[in-house]
């Protein structure tokens, strides 16, 4: 990886590259305009094949919000078992397709390979203004952190694989991962937030520390204030938990202070591995209630201040 590091970093126009670890890469035009690019796939997370389309899109497309772009083009990414009926790709292509449509960026292209599991996911490239890009590494010291989704997908779409499952809570998962992401971009590049990170599969946890790692600070969160997705903790405490969840759990071990009243069910909730999550913003204090106000108004409604940054401590996360 070094050496992949070394010969990416070369080209003076690459503004946020390999090494710096952000959601996707930033490369310059020209003084006025730069390229963000990203690629995300995976297995389908749910058994409807439009559904899973629509979320592969939006979690895709979600990397080039963080970083404050505005996406302009995509290709597919497939892979696809031979012996499937070829309906079910269609439907998948047809939920990204629309989501894609809403996002206001034009498919272009893809590629297909034969695979056993099936896999879809999408490359982005969208535009943003030279010098305006959000990364991981600029928040302040008293700047407030604002979630703009719930967490709990990776658990709940582990749960739903099983028996006697509460089809609400699953379709309420879903209605959270097919939001998009860009009404909370475009708020927060307006009120020029300092920095952003897409919950994925690093998990709340994961991600705020990337953000504090990223920006030599510490922070802490409040955890009364995350919001959760309906009947995640009640699943957590029957230990339906994703490996990725557990693996998160145990790197946050490492760099969090977990106060001694929070239980072990509602940390790995915290942690959990996310598909399509919110934007995690770290935005100056004197603008957080507008930058709230604002979400809130677009109907972005379970936006909540979570927590802040401080300057760096001994502890790199302390969770209330």
């Amino acid at each position: 990886m070094s050496q992949i590091q070394e010969f990416s970093n070369k080209d003076p126009n690459i503004i946020v590259g390999i090494s710096d670890g952000d959601d996707a890469g930033v490369y310059k035009i020209n003084d006025e305009l730069s390229l963000v690019m990203s690629v995300d796939f995976f297995p389908p997370i749910v058994d409807d094949p439009f559904i899973f389309g629509e979320i592969s899109a939006c979690n895709a497309v979600s990397d080039i919000y963080a970083m404050g772009g505005i996406p302009i083009i995509g290709v597919n990414i497939v892979n696809y078992p031979k012996d499937v009926d070829k309906k079910f790709l269609v439907e998948i292509i047809k939920g990204a397709t629309s989501k894609a449509n809403e996002s206001g960026f034009s498919i272009i292209g893809g590629h297909t390979i034969v695979d056993q599991e099936p896999k879809f996911g999408m490359a982005i490239t969208g535009l943003v203004k030279t010098g305006e890009e959000i990364t991981i590494s600029n928040a302040n010291p008293g700047d407030h952190l604002i979630l703009t989704k719930p967490i709990g997908s990776g658990i709940i779409t582990t749960a739903s694989k099983g028996k006697n499952f509460s089809e609400s809570v699953l379709s309420n998962a879903i209605n959270h991962m097919t939001q998009l992401n860009h009404q909370a971009s475009h708020i927060m590049t307006s009120l020029k937030a300092n920095a952003c990170v897409d919950i994925s599969g690093y998990g709340l946890i994961g991600h705020t520390i990337e953000i504090l790692n990223a920006s030599n600070l510490s922070g802490i969160i409040h955890s009364s204030e995350i919001p959760i997705m309906q009947g995640v903790f009640d699943l957590a405490k029957k230990d339906m938990i994703p490996n990725g969840t557990k693996e998160n759990f145990k790197y946050s071990e490492q760099h969090t202070k977990w106060d001694k009243n929070i239980q072990k069910y509602e940390k790995l909730v915290y942690c959990d591995a996310q598909t399509s999550g919110g934007l995690l913003i770290s935005i100056n204090k004197e603008k957080s209630n507008l930058l709230l106000n604002q979400l809130h108004l677009a109907g972005i409604k379970d936006s909540a201040i979570i927590g802040e940054v401080t300057e760096n401590q001994n502890t790199k996360l302390i969770i209330k």
